[in-house]
């Protein structure tokens, strides 16, 4: 088989990467620089050197990743490259102490706990310390997981990562170090290792026997590591181990785009390779052949303002090009309006729908949008994060909704009362029976009868259903009620994360603005996707949806970034240091995602935890920006953009009013500016509950009373005194 010539086939720099074969070597592979191609071409031209396939060895974060450019570099010059050794790091730390394990103690037959088993082990541990059960708010079994690899892969241990992560948990820290020395014993003695320990295990390995250290080296001559800014301290530890003799290793990467420290990666890693490795020759991949000029000149503007980092330039390889695009909206709902009008405009002009992503910081803040597409039967799929619908703690919110709707809602009902510690399937069957027999749901609800411990949250479940069907609060505060009432349970259910899921709660609220009654907006939250065709669906079909941690290593024709507001990106704990620097590189990967077509989205509104709609400032990344490098498009209300010295400003002169949920359906009915006095409707009339939604007034029961036929829940009987009833258009 005849070798490509290497000068046809790659640009200089990439040339330059897959001639250098010996010392080390640092590419910095800049977004959509041909990386994968730089190392399939070095993989090919070390064999046709001369040099043993098993001699080589190529490290990914996925064993396909490996496993297709050993594939591509085979077909280039024959199957002998499909002898390399490549594959991800856990699976090379396994394969080695399957011969080496007896130096840490462990017998080669060593058991891997798979996550599941991991969970399952911790959870059982829990229980036998005391630390788990009821009457207990210990984490639960997968959180426990989650807080052993975080601790582990971080190097933060258990007091470093509480303090710093999760101060929440820290009444339950003594547990959960007694459970983690417990955890680490418990395998020891039974030959087990979880998927963190097979890493840990083949460092303390490599740095406590010299003679593994020379062997390996000399097994291994050549090393390569792809994605190297997404290692951890442990697997940069590894690296620097096993090239021992040699100092062949190429690490290929972009500081720009390590995004992965909630994981454990450190980003100190790629910029300090040439200190750990002296000598190390640096090459740069710049010429970008994804996106085109105008959208990299914003991507180069937005990771200068980086503290640390390699300087670098992209570079277009494409001609043409218009600027990104920056849309400031009212709010959120205007956001996601501009979103699924953009987007349908792109589908009728040709674009098919998995051409277009849309890109957040956190999975909730897509809500508002989900909604929007929903309602223009746009179809999409979700990356990271789950749908807004699918949320345990969303779920639960909105069955309690549900049960304000229609009381004997069983599977509603259910899901609530499984909430009440000590109450299973047997008590909620019997709840519903009672219900069931009374003209009354919900006073019976109210006064049920039990000598059991969750009785009286039975009765205040009942009591907070009647109270808010008989209220003159409007759907947002009717949200709020619930949401108080709901906390302390999601505490309790969810101790290792319930302020986040507080906070997605609030976002739930903020969506409320929308809709006028309980009844639509749980139509549309919990609205199916449209149906399939024969043949299937395919996330081709569909318009992405994606956090951008999800949305690494893809790229689409058309980007558009969402929530550009200090609070939503960065997030409100990024204020400084790391963490903000973190968010900075968050943005450039966002970003570089576009082939075509750039938007950035800013909402002069949020929903604030706590607080409500609140105005916003604008990222401080848009500001970075030199406003000639952006198109502005401004929102339908009276918000003005200007430029203001370095960057973009914004001002907003006319959000000093607040925007109610009569926006969302006034095009198809119009509320009455304020509710009559009492007594003053009048049979046949239309009129709007917050619950229950519109309905029609079949008679009229004195001055205090009406009877109203709902079109989604029948005919119900309302007190004037303490009912919200409004009329609404014929």
């Amino acid at each position: 088989m005849t070798f490509p010539k290497l000068s046809e086939n790659l640009n200089p720099e990439q040339l330059e990467a897959a001639m250098t074969l010996k010392g080390p070597v640092l590419v910095i592979a800049g977004a959509g620089s041909g990386k994968t191609r730089t190392l399939v071409f070095r993989v090919a031209n070390l064999v046709r050197s001369g040099i043993e396939p098993f001699r080589i060895l190529l490290l990914t974060f996925t064993k396909k990743a490996a496993s297709t450019m050993l594939s591509r570099a085979s077909e280039l010059i024959g199957q002998r490259c499909e002898q390399v050794a490549g594959g991800t790091f856990h699976g090379f730390a396994n394969s080695m102490l399957r011969r080496y394990a007896h130096v840490a103690g462990y017998p080669k037959t060593f058991t891997i706990l798979d996550r599941l088993d991991a969970q399952d082990l911790l959870q059982f541990l829990a229980k036998e310390l005391g630390l788990a059960g009821p009457g207990k708010h210990f984490p639960g079994k997968a959180a426990l997981a989650s807080i052993v690899s975080k601790a582990a892969n971080r190097d933060l241990g258990i007091d470093g990562l509480f303090e710093k992560e999760m101060p929440h948990l820290l009444p339950e820290l003594d547990g959960m170090k007694r459970l983690v020395s417990v955890y680490n014993e418990y395998k020891k003695v039974h030959a087990l290792m979880d998927y963190d320990d097979l890493l840990i295990v083949w460092r303390d390995v490599l740095k406590t026997d010299l003679s593994v250290r020379e062997a390996i080296g000399d097994r291994f001559q050549y090393i390569m590591v792809d994605e190297y800014q997404d290692t951890n301290t442990i697997q940069a530890e590894i690296i620097r181990l096993m090239a021992t003799g040699h100092d062949n290793v190429m690490a290929v990467g972009d500081d720009a785009q390590s995004i992965y420290s909630f994981r454990g990666a450190n980003f100190k890693n790629i910029l300090d390779f040439p200190k750990v490795f002296p000598g190390t020759k640096i090459i740069k991949l710049e010429r970008n052949y994804r996106s085109t000029q105008p959208n990299l000149d914003c991507t180069n503007a937005i990771i200068a303002n980086a503290q640390e980092r390699f300087a670098k330039r992209l570079l277009a390889q494409r001609t043409g090009g218009r600027p990104p695009r920056l849309y400031i909206a009212r709010d959120e709902q205007d956001q996601a309006r501009f979103v699924a009008e953009e987007i349908s405009r792109l589908i009728k002009s040709g674009h098919r729908p998995s051409e277009t992503a849309v890109l957040f910081r956190a999975g909730f803040h897509s809500f508002h949008i989900e909604a929007e597409l929903k309602n223009r039967s746009i179809p999409f799929i979700k990356r990271g994060g789950m749908l807004m619908a699918e949320a345990a703690h969303i779920k639960d919110l909105l069955c309690l909704m549900r049960l304000l709707i229609n009381p004997l809602d069983r599977l509603a009902l259910n899901r609530v009362l499984f909430m009440f510690e000590r109450l299973g399937e047997k008590g909620a069957e019997k709840i519903f029976a009672d219900m069931v027999k009374s003209d009354d749901p919900i006073e019976r609800l109210t006064g049920y009868e039990t000598k059991a411990a969750w009785g009286d949250t039975v009765r205040g479940l009942g009591a907070l259903i009647k109270g808010l069907q008989n209220t003159q609060l409007g759907l947002q505060d009717i949200i709020a009620r619930l949401t108080d009432w709901y906390r302390p349970h999601l505490e309790r259910i969810h101790p290792e994360d319930y302020p986040k899921r507080l906070q997605e709660l609030d976002y739930l609220r903020g969506i409320a603005v929308r809709y006028e009654d309980a009844v639509s907006m749980l139509a549309d939250l919990v609205l199916e996707q449209p149906e399939e065709d024969e043949a299937g669906s395919s996330d081709r079909d569909r318009i992405c949806l994606s956090t951008i941690h999800s949305a690494k290593g893809l790229e689409w024709k058309t980007v558009i970034i969402i929530s550009m507001a200090e609070g939503r990106f960065p997030t409100t704990g990024a204020r400084d240091g790391d963490l903000l620097e973190e968010e900075r590189r968050l943005f450039y990967v966002a970003s570089t995602r576009a082939k075509d077509n750039l938007y950035f989205c800013y909402p002069a509104f949020i929903t604030v935890s706590g607080s409500g709609l609140m105005p916003a400032k604008p990222s401080r990344f848009l500001k970075e920006i030199p406003s000639n490098f952006i198109e502005i498009i401004k929102s339908k209300d009276d918000a003005t953009y200007r430029s203001d010295g370095g960057g973009a400003r914004c001002r907003q002169p006319g959000y000093q009013r607040d925007y109610d949920n009569t926006q969302a359906s006034a095009a198809v009915e119009t509320e009455a500016a304020a509710m009559d006095e009492p007594g003053m409707f009048k049979a046949g009339e239309r009129v709007r509950h917050p619950i229950f939604g519109p309905g029609r007034v079949t008679q009229i029961m004195g001055h205090e009373k009406v009877k109203v036929f709902f079109d989604a829940t029948g005919e119900k009987t309302l007190h004037l005194a303490y009912a919200k009833l409004s009329r609404i258009g014929r």
